[in-house]
């Protein structure tokens, strides 16, 4: 199992839901490196732009999206899943839902957002 690193951002979307419903979220997040030789696309997903690759998890009504870093794995985001059902119903467009996260501008803006906050930070 990796250690499992929040960023800002992550960390104050995951301290925003109740208690326990983080607690019932980060039980379920546990993530072996075998998980992602192989996603499976229902647990885990893929996605990939301009040579960057962030893994998806599902874990109740939400979406982890975090990346591989050495020794562990670094959370960009959490998102309820209706947040992305919101934006491919309004999008209508006919490919899974990791491939069209990976073509979404706005999606990495969303992992970008954490990168722009710890340079201006220090």
């Amino acid at each position: 199992m990796f250690q499992i690193i929040f960023n800002e951002i992550s960390a104050a979307e995951i301290s925003q839901l109740d208690t326990q419903l983080q607690l019932e979220l980060l039980m379920e997040f546990e993530v072996q490196p075998s998980d992602l030789e192989q996603v499976d696309g229902d647990r885990f997903g893929r996605i990939e732009r301009d040579g960057r690759t962030l893994h998806r998890y599902r874990a109740n009504d939400y979406r982890i999206y975090f990346e591989i870093v050495e020794g562990g794995v670094l959370v960009r985001r959490v998102l309820h899943k209706n947040t992305l059902q919101d934006f491919f119903y309004r999008s209508s467009l006919p490919v899974n839902e990791d491939e069209e996260v990976g073509q979404s501008k706005v999606f990495w803006k969303l992992i970008e957002e954490a990168d722009r906050a710890k340079a201006a930070r220090g």
